[in-house]
């Protein structure tokens, strides 16, 4: 199981859902080119409802890549296990960031906990390697883990010091890729005889099977405290794969900017999904926001000559901010998208904490 591969090859995105009903529809994004810790390339996967951002970038030279958290303008490196190379994956509203590091000779990716500033290796299910993709409010980690003998990784869920084993479908295999604040857990796991591998929520202690669009594959990548699900799925003979929003026991077929395949990322607690999605001809994929029963992209939402093809979006926070890759200058670069315009549901939620200041600042920034 490659864990250190999913930052560099995160094409499973989100749409994010925005119905017109609950505010005014985004006017415009501002964008800003995160940089890289000396390379060539960087990803940003995760963001926190203070803005804070967590990914991978190349050091200098391409030599390495490294975790990093961008937060108040600065890109800062979290360091490793020992070993050479690390990303970050997730962050939480407390700061505490979790991700993959390689331990000391580069002997193995071990999944982490970055927290008041040290990293803290939450080892494995008895295996060789493991990778952590998500946290909640509460400091609940999950991901994936060797298991003893590394005939293949399982799901876990890291709370209160100890790693449980989530099982499967009756297969071999499973990984788990987001947790919300009750404690709900996403991700995938293969069915008997590993002749399929099913997007599941995990709740109060049992694992769901969240079904396909009539194909054999579906993988959950995100849930919001309301308990919807995104992530991707296949139709019918395994011709296509498209994103999905899961509510209220429906999976919902996302769609794509026609071609063939599509992924949603992530999804916040006002339902906006964010991902990319496939163009005719299956030439590039873009990243896009699903909104009001359409498929949005990027792209046609940032001013005209930004020099920007956005290409995965891959989180997005209540504040409707997203981050994920995009082209710019000749180099892949991750960028932190901010709206214009706060929607109604997410400035309720600013109030209600105490920050509904914040608007004000936004907007008379964007003046």
């Amino acid at each position: 199981m490659k864990f250190h591969q999913r930052w560099a090859g995160m094409a499973v995105v989100i749409s994010a859902l925005f119905a017109a009903s609950t505010g005014p529809a985004w006017a415009d994004y501002t964008i800003t080119d995160l940089g890289t810790l000396g390379g060539t390339y960087s990803a940003a996967i995760g963001i926190n409802n203070n803005g804070q951002v967590v990914g991978a970038a190349y050091t200098i030279g391409n030599v390495s890549f490294g975790a990093f958290l961008y937060s108040n303008g600065t890109m800062t490196p979290l360091g490793t296990l020992g070993g050479t190379n690390s990303d970050a994956i997730g962050i939480n509203n407390n700061g505490q960031i979790v991700g993959e590091a390689q331990t000391r000779h580069d002997a193995a990716f071990h999944a982490f906990l970055y927290s008041n500033g040290t990293m803290t290796d939450l080892g494995t299910l008895g295996g060789t390697n493991s990778g952590a993709t998500g946290i909640n409010n509460n400091g609940q980690v999950v991901g994936a883990a060797d298991i003893a003998g590394n005939a293949t990784g399982h799901a876990f869920l890291y709370s209160n010091g100890a790693m449980t084993d989530l099982g499967t479908f009756g297969g071999t295999g499973s990984g788990a890729n987001s947790i919300n604040s009750n404690g709900q857990v996403v991700g995938y796991a293969t069915t008997a005889g590993d002749a399929a591998s099913h997007a599941f929520l995990y709740s109060g202690g049992t694992m769901i099977d969240l079904g396909t669009f009539g194909g054999t594959y579906s993988d959950a990548s995100g849930i919001n405290n309301n308990g919807q699900v995104v992530g991707a799925a296949y139709t019918a003979g395994n011709a296509a794969g498209h994103a999905f929003l899961y509510s209220g026991g429906t999976m919902t077929d996302l769609g794509t900017f026609g071609g063939t395949y599509s992924s949603a990322a992530g999804i916040n607690n006002n339902g906006q999904v964010v991902g990319y999605a496939d163009i005719a001809g299956n030439a590039a994929g873009h990243a896009f926001l699903y909104s009001g029963g359409s498929l949005l992209d990027l792209n046609n939402l940032l001013s005209p000559g930004s020099g920007w093809t956005l290409e995965n979006a891959n989180g997005i926070n209540d504040l409707g901010q997203i981050v994920g890759v995009g082209m710019i200058n000749g180099q892949r670069h991750a960028f932190l998208m901010t709206p214009t315009t706060v929607p109604l549901p997410a400035a309720a939620w600013l109030f209600g904490s105490g920050l509904f200041g914040l608007i004000g600042i936004a907007r008379r920034k964007a003046a």
